[in-house]
């Protein structure tokens, strides 16, 4: 009965699943395999005849994948802008190096050529590769190279990608709330203080006429004239001995205080008919638009301070466009912040519901991107293949943010939530696909083409390791990120995405991984053509 039941690909998935959880929890020496421990249970029931359905992994890839280029993309053109050349150079030193080794050790145990591009795309775990080598070669010694170096490029980079922070003795914990502090360090904090009109030049100009906000970076809450507070507008005039609340960083304050006056110990409460609200962005229909487009001041009467993205908070500039999940922290009178409560949405029920239509046809459009196929002459043509197409296309429709009324994002539990079911399924189709020939390549091909594959896969990280940490000194964050974008490894992702919270790794490798893919289809086609 229960062989039979491990014939059934759902209660194998989930059993698997279930085993490789136990297994990644046992910590040694503070080491654990954590979700990758999935695959190694893979390895083993595949040794054993058990198979999961290939549709099933494709599945789970689709997922992982989506949901990795939807977290990084925004963030992925500001890294590329900042961290491009580096990432670049680093790429071409993985694939450059990976394919150095392969044709040293073709010419050292003369090694046909076949079997070099395709123990190349195997310790680089990459199916475009091996398609791009079956192609070149029009030989069957390029797969059966492929399928002997493929498991330990698998498990190999797993390995190095959990074992490299315990060897350079790094609490990948610490690095990953240091780029936090890092990240929130690029935006000044926010903080409130009072200042007493005393420039004779601004008595009598409105807040419009001082073009207050360009001036000094900072916003005024309200005002207070004798006993009276007010919400202001553009159109309100300073008084002389009026003090404005003012909502700025350190620099702007300095600013204010040139324009205006002294700052001064004290405090502007609101009357009973004003109130300071968060209200949360959910309307889709203002997503996109920025808050001088949407003119909240003028059309309700109420002031937006700040706007509290992912954890920081941003000054309130006409210029800053809006995101859904935005919270914006506005100043008025009670009945107007009613009003545009309703306008804005502020609905967290909609924050927490998934939208399956933007998941469903972001991978279509991916899936459709990656059957595309690019001829630069005939003897080079390009196609970015299933995860290079989903990959590119995630990563731009999150960029974009919003197309009409469909929102490309998604709230981060349930893009979590998806990433880890994705991978999961993934894990264990690759694990037993790979388990269910390993012996048997083994015993017909020798062990000097897996000795050889694991030369390919160990000798770029190394390279990676040894540039990216010592020369370019990249957080250990980015560098694993990297290196599993380097060596087209989904799974050394997993690793490195389970080991801190922080999406730098991700981004890291979704910045890399087009690249990588590129250039190895390059250097697979120069080593069958040339060499």
């Amino acid at each position: 009965m229960f062989e039979s039941l491990l014939q059934t690909s759902y209660f194998a998935l989930f059993l698997i699943i279930s085993l490789g959880f136990i297994l990644g929890r046992i910590k040694i020496k503070g080491l654990s395999l954590d979700v990758s421990a999935v695959i190694f249970i893979a390895l083993l029931f595949g040794h054993f005849g058990v198979t999961i359905s290939k549709a099933l992994g494709d599945i789970g890839l689709v997922l992982f994948i989506f949901t990795i280029g939807i977290q990084a993309g925004p963030g992925f053109f500001d890294s590329f802008r900042s961290k491009g050349k580096t990432l670049i150079i680093l790429a071409l030193l993985i694939v450059g190096s990976a394919s150095i080794t392969g044709i040293i050790f073709k010419y050292a145990l003369g090694i046909d050529t076949p079997s070099i591009v395709g123990l190349i795309a195997g310790a680089l775990t990459s199916t475009p590769g091996l398609a791009v080598a079956i192609d070149t070669t029009q030989s069957s010694s390029a797969s059966i190279a492929y399928g002997i170096a493929y498991p330990f490029g698998v498990i190999g980079v797993i390995l190095f990608v959990k074992l490299l922070p315990k060897l350079l003795r790094i609490d990948v914990e610490a690095e990953a709330r240091k780029l936090e502090i890092e990240r929130r360090g690029q935006f000044p904090e926010l903080n409130r203080a009072t200042f007493r009109v005393e420039n004779e030049k601004v008595i009598g100009k409105s807040i419009a006429q001082l073009q207050f906000r360009n001036m000094t970076g900072a916003v005024v809450s309200r005002i207070k004239h004798g006993a009276e507070i007010i919400i202001p507008t553009a159109h309100s005039v300073l008084k002389k001995d009026d003090l404005i609340r003012v909502v700025g960083n350190d620099r702007s304050f300095e600013q204010v205080k040139l324009l205006i006056g002294e700052q001064v110990d004290e405090d502007i409460p609101f009357t009973q008919t004003q109130e300071l609200q968060s209200l949360l962005l959910t309307n889709k229909n203002i997503i996109g638009h920025t808050l001088g487009e949407l003119n909240l001041q003028g059309s309700f009467g109420c002031t937006v301070t700040r706007v509290r993205r992912s954890g920081i908070d941003l000054i309130a500039e006409p210029n800053l466009a809006l995101k859904f999940g935005d919270k914006l922290m506005v100043a008025g009178e009670k009945q107007s912040l009613n009003e545009l409560s309703q306008y804005v949405g502020n609905d967290e029920k909609k924050l927490s519901d998934t939208d399956f239509f933007p998941i469903a046809m972001g991978i279509v459009l991916g899936v459709l991107f990656g059957k595309l196929s690019l001829s630069f002459s005939d003897s080079f043509s390009f196609s970015p293949g299933l995860t290079g197409g989903i990959l590119m296309v995630a990563l731009i429709l999150s960029a974009i943010g919003k197309t009409g009324p469909i929102i490309w994002s998604m709230s981060g539990p349930a893009n979590q939530l998806l990433r880890q079911l994705g991978l999961l399924f993934f894990l264990s189709e690759v694990g037993t696909s790979a388990g269910s020939n390993l012996v048997a390549t083994f015993q017909e091909s020798g062990w000097t083409l897996f000795g050889v594959g694991m030369a390919i896969t160990l000798v770029p990280m190394i390279v990676a390791l040894v540039f990216g940490y010592w020369v370019f000194k990249i957080n250990i964050l980015d560098l694993l990120g990297t290196i599993a974008g380097g060596m087209t490894s989904t799974p050394g992702l997993a690793a490195a995405d389970s080991m801190a919270d922080s999406s730098a790794p991700s981004i890291a490798y979704a910045t890399v991984y087009p690249i990588a893919m590129v250039f190895l289809i390059l250097f697979i086609q120069f080593i069958a053509g040339m060499i």
